[in-house]
């Protein structure tokens, strides 16, 4: 019943000729090994997060239970100033909580005005940026994000796509990645960008029936790590321990291609979010019809749709 998982290829020293002539061009996570990446991966210890940044306010997610459901929202949002935020993540267990004693937390840092401004780890937690080295990758104007992230050990984050690439680059701690293919959109039960099958270890396969056919890819993350992840791969996110983790966002596609209200990197491209809309205005006018001509009309349109939009030559 189980698929079985491929296991992400790691690379060590890739030089970004490398990366650019051999790697990025198949679209394919790969785990990226042995880069300079700064002093944050012997730097970062939990007493120096709490004194480097002090006690400026960050929100965070709070939930009683490991695996977060964006979807149902099974977290709440709450504020503690971020030297304090760390030493309870870092717990196992807590004196002071908001919902149980076990609770897990998360940080996603966000810009200053989360509808206007993107994440970026030098404007939000300037002090801490002066130690990490960045991987440039990709050319300086592509950049959109760094998002800061710290986990609580055992939160498990929901599968998710992004329309832009990515670098997760795990500073300390260890993580575990599963990912799905864009490819195997349609055994993922999606609503939005997110997958409704958030235990992805033991899928519910009577309500999820065609899960065991997505192709499962995985890796495990350890300090210092930075797995890349094309635009449009799922990915799920359980941090096995305590862990500090930057991921940063690219523009893969010319800058107007994207949403200008995108602060988050996860709204479709405009092109595709106005094929959606076109799509969904067709499928209101097929209802004119009865039930019979309603489904050959349909199925007509899939395969005109698979004819003139799918690609054939996936590996």
């Amino acid at each position: 019943r189980e698929q079985p998982a491929v296991a992400v290829e790691r690379l060590d020293g890739v030089t970004r000729e490398r990366f650019l002539r051999d790697i990025y061009p198949r679209r394919k996570p790969v785990v990226l090994t042995g880069l300079e990446l700064g002093m944050c991966t012997t730097k970062w210890t939990i007493d120096y997060l709490s004194q480097a940044e002090g006690s400026k306010e960050v929100k965070i997610h709070v939930s009683a239970v490991p695996q977060m459901d964006f979807l149902s929202k099974n977290f709440v949002y709450r504020t503690l100033p971020f030297d304090v935020f760390v030493r309870r993540a870092a717990e196992a267990k807590h004196k002071e909580y908001f919902l149980t004693e076990d609770e897990k937390y998360y940080l996603r840092s966000v810009g200053e005005d989360v509808r206007k401004d993107i994440a970026d780890i030098r404007k939000q937690f300037p002090i801490l940026a002066e130690d990490v080295h960045i991987p440039e990758y990709f050319e300086k104007e592509q950049f959109f994000s760094s998002v800061f992230r710290i986990s609580s050990a055992g939160l498990q984050l929901w599968t998710h796509y992004d329309v832009m690439d990515n670098f997760l680059i795990q500073v300390t701690g260890k993580k575990r990645v599963v990912l799905y293919s864009p490819r195997d959109a349609p055994y993922l039960y999606l609503s939005g960008t997110k997958s409704e099958v958030l235990d992805v270890d033991n899928p519910d396969l009577e309500k999820y029936p065609l899960f065991v056919k997505a192709k499962r890819y995985q890796c495990v993350l350890e300090a210092g790590d930075v797995l890349f992840i094309p635009a449009l791969w799922f990915h799920n996110v359980i941090s096995e321990e305590f862990g500090v983790a930057l991921n940063v966002f690219w523009k893969h596609l010319p800058a107007e291609s994207y949403d200008k209200t995108d602060t988050y990197g996860n709204k479709d491209p405009t092109a595709a979010s106005r094929a959606i809309q076109i799509l969904d205005r067709a499928l209101k006018t097929l209802e004119e019809l009865p039930e019979e001509y309603r489904d050959f009309y349909a199925r007509r349109m899939v395969l005109r749709i698979q004819e003139k939009a799918y690609r054939n030559d996936y590996g």
